[in-house]
């Protein structure tokens, strides 16, 4: 994995699957609350007049020359939960994006957002 200091430096890069196919462009990057370490990554995917955000988790992913590669296949990752590109994810929905991976979601012990965006 990556130090959450260095992925912010990412954003821009293309996002590839296990393959190496191209899903989209690192847009922003979620940490867990808890931890407050990176836990999933927006991804720019779509047409450039339809572009939308994906989210996809950062738990396996590497780094290499220009890229990031993610543990997960083209097909999921585009379709999983999405914001616009100008839009956030809203509270209701965050437990959406972890069902769709297949991962629990335990909201913080206050009721808090497990996901920030950083």
């Amino acid at each position: 994995m990556f130090e959450a200091d260095n992925i912010r430096d990412w954003r821009g890069h293309d996002v590839v699957d296990p393959g190496g196919h191209k899903i989209g462009t690192l847009e922003a990057v979620y940490v867990d609350t808890a931890t407050d370490r990176p836990a999933f990554a927006t991804v720019t995917v779509g047409m450039p007049t339809r572009r939308r955000l994906v989210f996809v988790p950062l738990a396996g992913a590497t780094v290499g020359p220009g890229y990031l590669k993610v543990i997960h296949p083209k097909n999921q990752v585009k379709d999983a939960p999405a914001i616009d590109t100008d839009g956030e994810l809203p509270a209701e929905e965050e437990p959406a994006v972890f069902t769709h991976y297949e991962l629990s979601y335990q909201p913080g012990a206050g009721g808090e957002r497990r996901l920030a965006r950083r």
